[in-house]
């Protein structure tokens, strides 16, 4: 049993120093400097340190987005329509959500909607097609004001525009 539990700390502390020397190497390769071990070294614990840090460990915990209800979907679709370059972005379609807690006044959501190409000519007649053609996501900053929950349309960000065949 002893003998299995050296050989799998060899085979680690092995791969380690196999690791260790391929950063070196590649580090002298790309930036034709000879490398600094102490500063990669201490590269390498930070990034790791920062992977398992508390933060990073609750943003891991996914949860659910929650849907929210804004008052003023014509503004944002507008604001998407010319932000994406799609000829329509269609208000019934559109799914807000957030994964900030809904009782602070400030949330920070996501927004996604189904978007219209221009319609197509075949052989002079207009063909206008009800099928969407992209789905629009974005993200903007939403804020509770006397009338309900509002998207300011100057924080709107387009995230991606995907084609939908």
């Amino acid at each position: 049993m002893a003998n299995k539990i050296l050989r799998i700390v060899l085979i680690i502390v092995l791969f380690v120093v196999f690791f260790e020397l391929g950063l070196f190497s590649s580090y002298t390769i790309v930036t034709a400097e000879a490398p600094d071990p102490h500063a990669l070294i201490d590269m390498q614990v930070s990034k790791i340190t920062g992977f398992f840090s508390p933060e990073k460990v609750n943003e891991a915990l996914i949860k659910d987005p929650s849907p929210v209800n804004i008052t003023n979907k014509k503004d944002v679709a507008l604001k998407m329509e010319d932000l994406s370059k799609v000829d329509g972005v269609n208000v019934d379609s559109m799914n807000i959500t957030t994964y900030d807690d809904t009782d602070n006044k400030n949330l920070t959501v996501n927004i996604e909607a189904l978007g219209y190409a221009s319609p197509n000519s075949t052989s002079g007649q207009i063909v206008i097609s009800q099928t969407p053609s992209y789905k629009v996501i974005a993200s903007g900053q939403a804020e509770y004001k006397e009338n309900g929950l509002r998207v300011d349309e100057n924080t709107i960000t387009i995230n991606s525009i995907l084609k939908l065949y």
